[in-house]
Protein backbone atom coordinates (compact mmCIF):
# COMPACT_ATOMS: atom_id res chain seq x y z
CA UNK A 1 0.00 0.00 0.00
CA UNK A 2 1.05 3.59 -1.08
CA UNK A 3 1.34 6.24 1.63
CA UNK A 4 0.61 9.65 0.98
CA UNK A 5 3.84 10.71 1.30
CA UNK A 6 4.94 8.47 -0.86
CA UNK A 7 2.42 9.53 -3.17
CA UNK A 8 3.36 12.84 -3.43
CA UNK A 9 6.73 11.99 -3.74
CA UNK A 10 6.25 10.30 -7.45
CA UNK A 11 3.19 13.09 -8.50
CA UNK A 12 6.26 15.26 -7.66
CA UNK A 13 8.60 13.99 -9.42
CA UNK A 14 6.53 12.86 -12.59
CA UNK A 15 4.22 15.57 -12.72
CA UNK A 16 3.77 17.99 -16.10
CA UNK A 17 3.48 21.20 -14.09
CA UNK A 18 1.81 22.51 -10.28
CA UNK A 19 -1.62 20.81 -10.41
CA UNK A 20 -0.78 17.84 -12.31
CA UNK A 21 -2.07 14.75 -10.63
CA UNK A 22 -4.13 12.61 -12.88
CA UNK A 23 -2.27 12.64 -16.46
CA UNK A 24 -1.05 9.64 -17.86
CA UNK A 25 2.73 9.57 -17.33
CA UNK A 26 1.53 10.14 -13.47
CA UNK A 27 -0.44 7.58 -13.41
CA UNK A 28 1.47 5.26 -15.18
CA UNK A 29 4.22 5.61 -12.09
CA UNK A 30 1.55 5.37 -9.68
CA UNK A 31 0.50 1.86 -10.56
CA UNK A 32 4.01 1.01 -11.91
CA UNK A 33 4.43 1.74 -8.09
CA UNK A 34 1.77 -0.65 -6.93
CA UNK A 35 2.47 -3.21 -9.15
CA UNK A 36 6.37 -3.07 -7.57
CA UNK A 37 5.15 -3.27 -4.22
CA UNK A 38 2.07 -6.24 -4.86
CA UNK A 39 4.51 -8.77 -6.63
CA UNK A 40 7.10 -8.74 -3.82
CA UNK A 41 4.04 -9.31 -1.55
CA UNK A 42 3.14 -12.05 -4.57
CA UNK A 43 6.27 -13.89 -3.94
CA UNK A 44 6.01 -13.97 -0.21
CA UNK A 45 2.39 -15.26 -0.49
CA UNK A 46 2.01 -17.38 -3.58
CA UNK A 47 -1.62 -18.62 -2.81
CA UNK A 48 -2.99 -15.65 -2.42
CA UNK A 49 -5.28 -14.90 -5.80
CA UNK A 50 -7.40 -12.27 -4.93
CA UNK A 51 -4.27 -9.98 -4.99
CA UNK A 52 -2.94 -11.59 -8.02
CA UNK A 53 -6.06 -10.61 -9.71
CA UNK A 54 -5.82 -7.07 -8.67
CA UNK A 55 -2.68 -7.36 -10.21
CA UNK A 56 -3.63 -8.55 -13.27
CA UNK A 57 -5.81 -5.49 -13.66
CA UNK A 58 -3.53 -3.01 -12.58
CA UNK A 59 -1.02 -4.10 -15.04
CA UNK A 60 -3.80 -3.95 -17.80
CA UNK A 61 -5.02 -0.74 -16.44
CA UNK A 62 -1.23 0.15 -17.00
CA UNK A 63 -0.67 -0.95 -20.20
CA UNK A 64 -3.82 0.70 -21.44
CA UNK A 65 -1.98 4.43 -20.45
CA UNK A 66 1.20 3.54 -22.44
CA UNK A 67 -0.77 2.73 -25.18
CA UNK A 68 -3.29 5.83 -25.26
CA UNK A 69 0.14 7.71 -24.49
CA UNK A 70 1.61 6.35 -27.40
CA UNK A 71 -1.02 7.44 -29.57
CA UNK A 72 -1.45 10.81 -28.94
CA UNK A 73 2.50 11.80 -27.90
CA UNK A 74 5.02 9.73 -28.82
CA UNK A 75 8.17 11.65 -26.98
CA UNK A 76 5.96 11.04 -23.24
CA UNK A 77 5.44 7.67 -24.40
CA UNK A 78 9.06 7.24 -24.69
CA UNK A 79 9.47 8.80 -20.83
CA UNK A 80 7.43 6.77 -19.59
CA UNK A 81 8.54 3.53 -20.93
CA UNK A 82 11.90 4.43 -18.99
CA UNK A 83 9.51 4.61 -15.93
CA UNK A 84 8.40 1.39 -16.31
CA UNK A 85 11.78 -0.27 -16.88
CA UNK A 86 13.53 1.28 -14.28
Amino acid sequence: MLTSKKKQTIIKKHQEHGTDTGSNKVQVAMLTERIDLLANHLKKHKKDNHSRRGLIKMVADRRGHVKMLEKTSPEKHKEVLKIIKA
